[in-house]
């Protein structure tokens, strides 16, 4: 698609990963008989830029659980939406050019599936992200911040971008705050989250702020690794995966889109139809038409 859309593609293998250490996708791939793909996409507006925007995605194309598998209900028919976030970023992008979008923006899509066996990664494993951070793996099923993080890692010193936006299907604990019919974003950056916010409103795809509560951090200690991919309270999942996945951002402006509870609906809903629903493409679109440089 990018060719015809205006955009720059650039394909990392699986040992381009090697080689940039991008321990976080390559555990998460180990069990796979598929090699992973980290899909760097850029596009550049015409004349002077109105700033620069990274957007990182969770594209996670089967997620069966890795060793800690889910059980056998209509959880894994879901489980081909895992690349949600990647899509949405996928198709935001592909419209930018169409509409001569302002704004110089990247976007990584992480892509792998999740699966069990002999050689997939297990609980106590220890993964060197991009950058080198050490993390410990609690759950196989925490897949999508190990993924992401090394991508984040790349956008903030590679791109150096004003401000960095992931999306994920990530936690039920967002399905479980706000139903199906609101996304969580949570942030380091009010300016930011209130821009998401508003973009949220103008493209009906409305999200809602939980506060990046960093007394939970110490969730997150880990005695063999700088930190672990899991907290101890399920209740509080959608903020210490945020607090994991800040850990990368290196203090840059920076929100998080989870992403969990609207990726797809039971039945028809307004402008969205049943199964999937390209959650976020049009959110991030506007967000990058209209984005005000924060830094």
């Amino acid at each position: 698609m990018a060719g015809s859309r205006g955009l720059d593609v650039e394909v990392f293998d699986r040992q381009a990963l090697l080689e940039l250490g991008c321990g976080g996708l390559l555990g998460v791939n180990a069990g796979s008989a598929h090699e992973p793909r980290m899909i760097k996409l850029t596009y550049q507006p015409r004349g002077t830029s109105a700033g620069r925007l990274a957007l990182v995605g969770k594209g996670i194309m089967y997620d069966s659980g890795g060793i800690n598998i889910k059980p056998g209900d209509a959880m894994h028919l879901l489980m081909k939406h895992d690349m949600a976030g990647a899509g949405a970023i996928l198709g935001a992008m592909s419209a930018m050019a169409a509409l001569e979008c302002p704004t110089t923006v990247t976007g990584y899509l992480m892509c792998t599936d999740n699966m069990p066996s002999g050689s997939a990664m297990k609980m106590g494993d220890v993964l060197r992200m991009h950058g080198g951070k050490t993390v410990e793996v609690q759950n196989t099923d925490a897949e999508g911040r190990l993924v992401m993080a090394d991508a984040l890692v790349l956008a903030s010193a590679r791109d150096r971008p004003d401000a960095i936006v992931d999306i994920a299907t990530l936690t039920g604990a967002a399905l479980r705050a706000l139903g199906p019919k609101l996304a969580v974003v949570i942030g380091n950056n009010q300016p930011l989250v209130d821009q998401l916010v508003i973009a949220g409103e103008r493209t009906d795809e409305r999200i809602w702020q939980l506060p990046l509560e960093r007394r939970y951090r110490g969730q997150l200690n880990s005695e063999v690794a700088d930190l672990k991919n899991m907290g101890d309270d399920a209740n509080a999942g959608a903020i210490t995966a945020a607090l994991f996945l800040e850990e990368f951002v290196a203090g840059r402006p920076w929100a998080h889109l989870d992403i969990a509870g609207t990726m797809s609906v039971g039945a028809d809903d307004g402008w969205r139809s049943w199964g999937a629903t390209g959650f976020g493409a049009r959110l991030l679109l506007y967000l990058a038409m209209t984005f005000e440089p924060l830094i």
